[in-house]
């Protein structure tokens, strides 16, 4: 639930906003073209997790995990941006099903470093797969342009302050071999 100061932050942004573009009319088609793509884009490895009883929370947290192995709870609730408390109960399912493990930091065995398992890594690799199917057939159906046209448009769309941070994130993908012996990039 959003809290009243932030959602009062939030009216006073757009307001802003609103008087820095003109008083243009909101751009609905643009808003609602993100909302179903978005529900589409997430419906291929919602249906795979569900064979799993998990959602999209695991889907995250198993994402971000297998993309940087060893990344610890303080870097995933940074990147998540939620509370410890959401976080817990979705990490404890993945533990408990062996999809991550945790394991001591080595200078300091108070942190806790999570790492994806076998199963957690094809997994993860399955849900990615589908979504890439799914960005890949969008692209051939734009034309050669449209990947770097869709990238532009989306880094756009990200907090400029946040920005930077992101793209590096995004930039440090993490090689991962599979149980066939052939590399790919998670």
């Amino acid at each position: 639930m959003v809290s009243q100061p932030l959602a009062k932050d939030a009216k006073q942004d757009a307001t802003r906003q609103g008087r820095a573009s003109g008083g243009a009319r909101p751009a609905y088609d643009l808003i609602e073209l993100l909302f179903f793509a978005y529900r589409d884009f997430v419906s291929d490895p919602d249906r795979i997790l569900a064979d799993y009883s998990f959602g999209r929370a695991h889907h995250r947290v198993l994402h971000f995990v297998a993309r940087r192995p060893g990344l610890t709870i303080a870097e995933l609730l940074d990147i998540l941006r939620i509370t410890k408390q959401s976080l817990n109960r979705v990490l404890k399912e993945l533990v408990d099903q062996e999809f991550i493990e945790q394991r001591a930091g080595v200078e300091d065995r108070r942190q806790r470093l999570l790492y994806p398992t076998q199963k957690g890594r094809e997994l993860a690799l399955a849900l990615a797969t589908v979504q890439t199917t799914r960005i890949m057939r969008a692209l051939a159906e734009g034309g050669a342009a449209t990947r770097n046209e869709a990238r532009r448009f989306l880094e756009s769309m990200i907090d400029p302050t946040d920005r930077a941070d992101v793209m590096r994130l995004i930039h440090d993908g993490v090689t991962v071999v599979t149980t066939k012996g052939d590399s790919t990039e998670l």
